[in-house]
């Protein structure tokens, strides 16, 4: 049971899927919407006027980019029937490491990013008589 588990995840020569397959075509697809993705970021960025937006988004362009390089060429090793490339799990830790950063990411970004609201101070006339702080 358990050497079937294993040698269906980690059997390097599972069989070649065809470009036409609607799996292989997804996956390239979603890979190429990455790269626009990417691109898309970086704009966003630059025209960004929060410090801390740009900071903390700074990884998330590169991250897109490097995801779609990655996932296209999984997918084309398993089109093409490249042995140690093909395995099922990589495609599998591929899948988990992007859900992991983009939950990364998130979490980083509710916890640390701030904007800073500027305090409108009125100067009261009456502030003078009134009792300062006992030191």
């Amino acid at each position: 049971m358990v050497r079937a588990f294993l040698s269906y995840w980690l059997y390097p020569n599972n069989g070649t899927a065809l470009y036409t397959n609607p799996k292989i075509l997804t996956i390239l697809i979603f890979c190429g919407a990455l790269v626009i993705l990417s691109f898309t970021i970086s704009f966003w960025r630059r025209r960004m006027k929060n410090p801390m937006t740009v900071k903390l988004s700074r990884s998330w362009a590169s991250a897109a980019f490097w995801f779609a390089i990655v996932g296209v060429l999984l997918t084309v090793s398993r089109a093409e029937g490249v042995l140690f490339l093909s395995m099922r799990i990589l495609p599998l830790l591929w899948a988990l490491s992007m859900v992991l950063y983009i939950v990364l990411q998130i979490f980083q970004f509710r916890t640390r990013h701030y904007t800073v609201v500027r305090t409108k101070h009125s100067h009261d006339a009456r502030d003078k008589y009134l009792p300062g702080k006992k030191r």
